[in-house]
């Protein structure tokens, strides 16, 4: 009867590596759009306005391109993700 071992280490190893990695520029995304956010708001009346969204994330995008060296579909796509986030966040504030 043959046995097998289980090495604790490779396991834990195997795990941490196959989490999602957190976007390029993520973090520094939100911070920019919070920037943003300050001179355009991204809910009004309760309702989130798109197109300042949009236009949050473009110009948090351009950031992103400049900072990380990513492609602009990269970009864009973590500066949607952001500023989706806070807008969600305005909406849950804004309702309380």
């Amino acid at each position: 009867m043959s046995y097998r071992t289980v090495s604790w280490n490779k396991l834990s190893r195997s795990l941490q590596d196959s989490r999602p990695a957190i976007p390029a520029g993520m973090l520094g995304a939100r911070a920019l759009v919070q920037l943003g956010a300050r001179t355009r708001p991204l809910v009004v009346a309760g309702r989130y306005d798109r197109a300042a969204i949009m236009a949050a994330a473009c110009k948090a995008a351009t950031g992103i391109q400049e900072r990380c060296g990513v492609s602009r579909a990269e970009a864009m796509s973590s500066a949607l993700k952001a500023t989706w986030q806070v807008a969600k966040a305005a909406h849950r504030a804004a309702a309380h």
